[in-house]
Formats: structure tokens, sequence, C-alpha cells
């Protein structure tokens, strides 16, 4: 990949134009398109070989020279037709009312159903076919777009990955006034609705969506571990743990340090302790039995 001067790319790399966003693969579609196939295939040789000599952009035109087979390079011109005023309110009042829209632009994303907007003014972001995109080149070919024109087109393509702003340039507006218009937009947008529901608070709370309150037991997380409902006690069962359902047999063996001069020490210790715990579980049984005859008299 070289690039010129400007920062802007005027040879493709070897890889070419692979894992590109989605807006670049349209535009390559629109140039594949093409029906003259030996002619792309040349302007895509002079992509790759450096033949682009540079491109750079005023105003709403692309300018490049690229190298032919003569002494000097030729001249090229590319432009798409432009949106007036009045078009671009429309597409900036359709941007406006989305917030995602907004945030993806502001991020250098193009939305992918960014024609949704233009299509408010009847107008398009992408050119619908090849013919729309005008050029002139300086080279003899009578046949437009030439292979030189073709090679700037493809160089274009990886121009959007860098930049997809450069398709709003070409339409009319540049980056900053873009997000400048759609930010004044979208303040007069929000400006609306908060008077609107300032004017209509009834209507604002009937549209609000309705929130449950949070169970008790949230509130207030002491009461996680009560319960202060009593139970029936025909649907109380107390029974001992079957065997083999102690918190130790779950555990499995535990990894207790070991001294040779006390070899039996580690058995001892865990037989102490289902001994503790068999004592634990009796008394808690006994207990558990005796509130429940206590309840039923």
């Amino acid at each position: 990949m070289t690039l010129s001067s400007n920062g802007i790319t005027t040879q493709l790399g070897d890889e070419g134009l692979s894992q590109q966003p989605w807006w670049v693969e349209q535009w390559m579609e629109l140039i594949n398109g093409y029906r003259f196939k030996k002619r792309l295939e040349r302007a895509w040789a002079y992509a790759r070989e450096g033949n682009v000599l540079s491109i750079r952009f005023e105003g709403r035109r692309v300018h490049a020279r690229v190298q032919g087979s003569g002494e000097d390079p030729y001249k090229v011109k590319l432009w798409l037709d432009v949106l007036n005023d009045e078009d671009w309110n429309y597409v900036l009042e359709a941007l406006g009312q989305k917030a995602r829209w907004s945030a993806q632009l502001l991020a250098g994303v193009m939305p992918q159903d960014i024609e949704r907007a233009f299509a408010a003014s009847g107008k398009r972001l992408f050119p619908f076919k090849l013919q729309e995109v005008r050029s002139e080149c300086t080279c003899p070919d009578k046949v437009n777009p030439c292979k030189h024109v073709s090679a700037v087109y493809y160089l274009m393509g990886e121009r959007f990955s860098e930049d997809p702003f450069v398709l709003f340039q070409l339409r009319g507006r540049t980056r900053a006034q873009l997000l400048s218009d759609l930010a004044v937009k979208r303040r007069a947008l929000l400006a609306k609705k908060a008077k609107e529901a300032k004017a209509n608070p009834d209507a604002e709370q009937a549209n609000a969506p309705q929130l449950h309150p949070a169970p008790i037991s949230i509130r207030e997380p002491k009461r996680w571990w009560r319960y202060g409902t009593a139970l029936d006690p025909g649907l109380v069962v107390i029974t001992p743990a079957m065997e083999g359902d102690t918190g130790l047999d779950e555990a499995g063996a535990i990894p207790l340090a070991e001294d040779g001069r006390f070899p039996e020490a580690g058995k001892q210790f865990v037989e102490h302790l289902k001994a503790q715990g068999a004592s634990f579980s009796a008394t808690a049984m006994a207990t558990a039995m005796a509130a429940g005859s206590k309840q039923e008299d």
C-alpha cells in the first residue's frame, strides 16, 4: 500500500480490498458490475502497480493523476450528483430520529440501513449504478469509464474504508458539516419532545413503561434468611441424613498435613469431626421433634 503526501492511498497492497466493511463491499459490487471486464482487469493492475500517482479532494470532486502508456500522466475527475439543501434537510431530519444512527456516525461507522434516511428525500447515498458516478479523463479513450478512471474507482473503495464520510462529502456535506447539522437536529428534536411532555404530562405517564415494585426480599435483604410463616405440620417430614450425605462425605479426602511421628493423627482427626457431626445431628433432630410435638399440642 502506498500513500500520497496527503495521506490518501494511491496503490493497493498485495491483499487488495479484502476484509472490508459493508459500505466498501457495496462500492466494489458497483464497480464489478461494469460490463467491460478486460478494462477492469487493466484498471485493477494500475491500482496494484502504483500507476495512480495522486488523489486529492477539492470540495465535492475527486482529482487524480494516473500514469498510462504515455509520458505524461492523465488527469482524472470524479464526482457524484450533490443533494441540495432541501434534500439534506430531509436526510438530517430522518437521521435525527434515531439515536443509533447518530451514535454510529459519531463513531465513524456507516449504519447498515443508512439508505432509509436518504429515502426520506427520494435520493440515495450510494450510486445505484456505475453510470451515476460522473467522470472525466484526459486520455484519448472514448469509452467512459476508461481504465484510468476505473483504477481510481478501486482506490476510492480503499478511501471509503479509511473514512466513510467521504461518501457524504461527495453528496455535498463534509464530516464536520454533517455532524454539526445532525447535532442541531437532535437537540431540536429532544427539546420538542420535552416541551410536549411538559404540556401533556398525563400522556407522557400513560406511555411510560409500567414498573412493578421490587419484591420485599430485594428491598430488605435481611429477610432473605427468615421465614415468618408457620408451616403445616402435615407437610413437614424430619429425617436424619442418609448415610454418605454429610458434608465431610461430600468434601472427600481432606488434605491434612502429615507427620511421620503421628501416622494416625489425620485419620483420628477426621473420625473426631464425624463424631461431632453425628452428635450435632442428633441434637438438632431432638430439638426439631420436640418443637413439632409442642406445635401439635
